[in-house]
């Protein structure tokens, strides 16, 4: 305060007083203390928090599929039961698709978003403090119930009759349903605040043409989940209806169709794909951007190959269901649409070379695993031109040459990258730099192992080996390749071990890690590392797209946000122009009470659906306390 008993102006701030920029500190910063960090609305701790969970449920998700690797090294092993196979097969599925894969890359916007497009925080804050709270809710449910021997046992896909009322028998099936609600309520939630905050919250002269090809990628892909999710949602929700209250929506019996479980599933399973790789366009464009030094090529033509990537998305869901007895004419047409959608894939891909061609690239442990990328997803790529091909298809549908092809498309197009992105914004997020050295043997176990562990499903599947099985007979020739894949997957675990290992010592000791030690482009490097509380000490006005490179020594900023509260500057849609200054809601316990009060309703509905009925009383509640009105502007949203 100053001697006038009032918080210093923003002139103070401008001028470089020391005491205004303490008030703006504390004005947005979150109070020590364990009811403090349940409270806590600042994008950077959630996103945080997510990352980290995240990787949590890959670690586990891994532990899993080293488990399903032994029982396979040989023929008739009994290792684990089938029962119990199912089980660890189903979870590995959920959990790296709806626990890992998408809000792994959800947590990267909702940590970096924000800072990229040069605000102080993250659209509707609480809205996304809830929606860590229901995501991580959704996973314990998940592993808990395998902990107690009664996990999902009908794959990640769920498909009926065999997870209908007649014979997914018990609670399993049901589990899964609610699962997805836990992880799709999230989803959305994050999509919609990616959504408002890129439109809405821009720095000034940030028009839609200067936004980071990052911010752009996250931008569609929410898109993607608002306009795809729905759908997995509803079929969860059909199903636990026919479960539990006895509707018929996929009973052929009393006019249901089980082929409408498959619609309405693939029609969000194709899209997620993409949901999943979109992103990765962003990071990869980033680190291409940066280890060459110099501006990603075709920038517009990046932009509109996700744009286009994201509308084909939407009509490619049956060619996972060419094999279900559906309309030639109807397959031709998706074979066409799954064989067009590489075309915006190569205009991204020829871009990055590109650029790789004209620059001057360093090869650091971020581009060695961009490298990694091209060439995995390249290769999933050309074998998902192959099985789009209905006659190829109808021979290799539901063996392992399938397992190969999404392993090679969704490791190859999303893990890569990502592990790629920790490297490089590691120092951003903790301050401090990760071991080169231990990077370039992370990448060389990880590159190796993953290709010897998978390339060989391929030949598996030619072989005939069909998914989904807990064992073989000796008699059939899979037993060397499925040993060789056994213990290929073990160095392939080497190297996620090695990179967990460097991750953890790093956070603690690693090197200290300037503003920007990469010399990279965009604003998010134009704060400390870690960054303050509140972001920008000024909001910086952006005239390029690539404003650190651009400006001489400092950013031109804009001032007259207010220092005693969390104020905002709402832009434009498409210019990036200042139209008003809003209140950013203030720390609060109030969604986390809603997502308790929210996850009591859903698991109890597992077991009656009258808990939705007296559920909904407690999140009623919690909702009130969430949006009652307060005596500030800034505690009102």
């Amino acid at each position: 305060m100053t001697g006038s008993g009032r918080p210093p102006s923003p002139a103070d701030l401008a001028a470089g007083s020391e005491e205004a920029e303490a008030f703006l500190r504390r004005t947005w910063s979150t109070p020590s203390g364990f009811l403090a960090a349940l409270s806590t609305v600042d994008h950077k701790i959630i996103g945080r928090r997510y990352v980290a969970t995240a990787f949590v449920f890959l670690i586990l998700g891994g532990v899993l599929a080293l488990v399903m690797r032994i029982q396979l090294a040989f023929p008739e092993t009994r290792f684990i039961s089938a029962d119990r196979y199912n089980q660890i097969f189903t979870v590995h599925g959920s959990n790296m698709m709806f626990l890992f894969a998408v809000p792994v890359m959800e947590a990267m916007a909702v940590y970096l978003v924000p800072l990229m497009v040069g605000t102080r925080n993250i659209a509707f804050p609480r809205l996304n403090a809830f929606s860590y709270w229901i995501y991580l809710a959704g996973g314990l449910l998940l592993w808990i119930s395998l902990a107690l021997d009664t996990a999902p046992d009908v794959g990640w896909f769920s498909y009926v009759p065999l997870a209908g009322p007649q014979y997914g028998v018990g609670k399993r099936a049901d589990l899964w349903a609610q699962m997805i609600t836990f992880t799709e309520v999230s989803a959305l939630a994050v999509a919609v605040e990616i959504v408002v905050t890129v439109f809405k919250l821009r720095a000034p002269g940030m028009s839609l043409d200067r936004i980071p090809v990052f911010v752009w990628s996250m931008l569609v892909t929410a898109f993607l989940v608002i306009l795809a999710m729905p759908a997995i949602m509803f079929a969860s929700s059909s199903l636990i209806l026919d479960r539990l209250v006895g509707t018929q929506f996929y009973n052929p019996a009393e006019g249901g169709d089980v082929l409408l479980w498959q619609h309405l599933f693939w029609f969000f399973g194709h899209p997620e794909v993409y949901i999943i790789f979109l992103p990765a366009v962003g990071i990869v464009s980033a680190i291409i951007s940066t280890f060459t030094q110099r501006p990603v090529f075709g920038y517009m033509p990046l932009v509109l190959a996700m744009i286009a990537t994201g509308i084909l998305s939407f009509g490619l869901w049956v060619h996972h269901m060419f094999v279900a007895g559906l309309p030639r004419l109807g397959s031709s047409f998706f074979t066409a649409s799954s064989m067009a959608i590489a075309i915006p894939a190569g205009t991204q891909i020829f871009c990055w070379l590109a650029t790789l061609w004209d620059g001057r690239p360093v090869f650091k442990t971020p581009l060695l695993f961009v490298i990694g990328f091209l060439i995995t997803f390249v290769i999933g790529g050309l074998t998902g031109v192959m099985v789009a091909s209905v006659p190829l298809d109808s021979q290799v549908h539901d063996t392992y040459f399938v397992v190969a092809h999404f392993h090679y498309v969704l490791i190859g197009g999303s893990v890569f990258p990502l592990i790629g992105a920790i490297y490089y914004w590691f120092p951003k997020m903790t301050g401090r730099m990760m071991s080169e050295r231990s990077g370039r043997w992370a990448f060389g176990l990880i590159f190796t192992g993953f290709h010897l562990t998978f390339f060989p499903m391929h030949i598996l599947g030619l072989q005939g080996m069909p998914r989904r099985v807990y064992t073989y007979p000796p008699e059939l020739p899979w037993a060397g390749l499925n040993l060789f894949v056994s213990l290929s997957a073990f160095i392939l675990a080497g190297g996620f071990l090695v990179f967990f290992i460097d991750a953890l010592r790093s956070f603690r000791h690693g090197p200290r890690a300037g503003p920007n030690p990469w010399n990279a482009s965009t604003l998010e490097w134009a704060v400390p590392s870690p960054p303050p509380p509140y972001n920008f000490r000024h909001i910086p006005v952006v005239e390029s797209r690539e404003p650190l490179w651009m400006s001489d020594e400092t950013l031109a900023v804009a001032t007259g946000l207010r220092l005693d509260r969390r104020e905002l500057i709402v832009s434009s849609v498409t210019a990036g122009e200042p139209e008003a200054r809003e209140a950013s809601p203030a720390d609060s316990i109030w969604p986390f009470l809603a997502a308790i009060a929210t996850g009591i309703m859903l698991i109890g509905s597992i077991f009656s659906p009258w808990a939705v009925v007296w559920g909904a009383a407690p999140v009623a509640i919690t909702l009130t306390g969430w949006f009652w009105p307060k005596q500030t502007r800034e505690d009102e949203s």
